[in-house]
Parts: C-alpha cells; sequence; structure tokens
C-alpha cells in the first residue's frame, strides 16, 4: 500500500485523535459512528468494547471505503461490573467510590478494516489500582468537572493520575487507545504508519 492511503478515525474522541497525532499518525478524517452503547444482557466488558469498537468501524466505512478505517471503544470495568460514562455527579461519584481502594480493568477494543478487506479487531487490558480516595479527594475531584464524558468517571491523564498507585499494561490504553497495537495493527493490514509527512505537511 502506497503512503497515500487513507486513514479515518471513527471515532468522536479528542483523546484518540491526539493520541493518533503523538505517534506520528493524522487521519484524513474523523467519522464518529454514534452507536447505542448500553450493555447487553449478560454481555461480558470484553464482548461489549469490542461489538462497539467493530460497529463504528463498520458504520464509518460505509462512507468510506476506500480508506483504512480505525475505531475504538474503551470500557472500564470492576469485576464482570461495567462502570458507566457518568452523566451527573450522583453518578460519577458512585464510580470514584467503587474504585476507591481497589483494582480495575481498562479494556480498549481496537478495530481497522483495510480497504477491500476484512477488518481485524484486538482487545488490550489495563489493569490500574487506586489508592483508597477519602471524602475531600472525591469532592476535589468531581469539582474539577474532568469526569464528564469519561469511562469509569476519571481520566488518568489529568487530575486523577494522583490517584494511581499501581498500574499493569498499557499507559495509552487507560487514556483511550493502545498506541503499540493500534500501530502494529494498522501496518499488518498495509497502512504506512512510518511514512512521514514533508516539509509542506
Amino acid at each position: 500500500m502506497t503512503a497515500d492511503a487513507r486513514l479515518v478515525l471513527a471515532s468522536a474522541s479528542p483523546r484518540r485523535l491526539d493520541l493518533l497525532r503523538q505517534i506520528g499518525l493524522e487521519p484524513d478524517a474523523v467519522c464518529p459512528a454514534p452507536l447505542d452503547e448500553a450493555r447487553r444482557r449478560d454481555e461480558l466488558p470484553s464482548d461489549l468494547a469490542r461489538r462497539l469498537a467493530g460497529g463504528k468501524t463498520a458504520l464509518a466505512r460505509e462512507r468510506h471505503a476506500d480508506a483504512y478505517v480505525l475505531g475504538a471503544d474503551t470500557v472500564v470495568a470492576v469485576g464482570r461490573r461495567i462502570l458507566p460514562k457518568p452523566v451527573d455527579l450522583a453518578a460519577a461519584r458512585r464510580c470514584l467510590e467503587l474504585l476507591s481502594g481497589r483494582r480495575h480493568r481498562v479494556l480498549t477494543a481496537i478495530a481497522v478494516a483495510p480497504p477491500g478487506g476484512e477488518a481485524r479487531l484486538r482487545t488490550v487490558q489495563t489493569t490500574v489500582g487506586f489508592k483508597r480516595l477519602d471524602g475531600g479527594e472525591v469532592d476535589w475531584y468531581l469539582a474539577s468537572g474532568e469526569w464528564r464524558g469519561k469511562a469509569g468517571g476519571y481520566a488518568i491523564q489529568g487530575r486523577a493520575g494522583r490517584f494511581v498507585r499501581s498500574l499493569r499494561g498499557s499507559y495509552s490504553n487507560v487514556v483511550g487507545l493502545p498506541l503499540f497495537e493500534t500501530a502494529n495493527l494498522l501496518a499488518g493490514l498495509g497502512y504506512p504508519v512510518n511514512a512521514m509527512p514533508g516539509p509542506d505537511g
């Protein structure tokens, strides 16, 4: 595949866009593919992430059949329990109280569909341990507003970084996109991940 291959990001997440740019990948288009993210009955966290990542990629591919389409979805889980993206302070507080003093899993599924080929999926898991949070710390974090739109109600790249006492696995996965695995998946399907832009971009 030549260096003029097009890359489409099937996600509205500014964090995923920033992460791709961090490793020198600039999508030619961003094509959010909103799906109903409700968990199906008895659906495991990893299965939910894979279904949503694959669904986003498939929807975006309908509009960009000639491009490499990358979709992803991140799920935060404590055991089999999936934590939401809180929509209000009460829900965010429940997330932080559940995460306090214990380990949880962050699972991101990535799906890449190459032009004219079948999509491939990969799931990456990181285990994160939080310190025990007191009421003042919870209130302090909630007041920051960082919890909005974040799976599990926190952003590890922000103020919540001070709560993390252990991390096993990919850090960028917790932010929203495992960079090592994403680059390898794209490269394995023929996308020129090492092509550098010229002086004019």
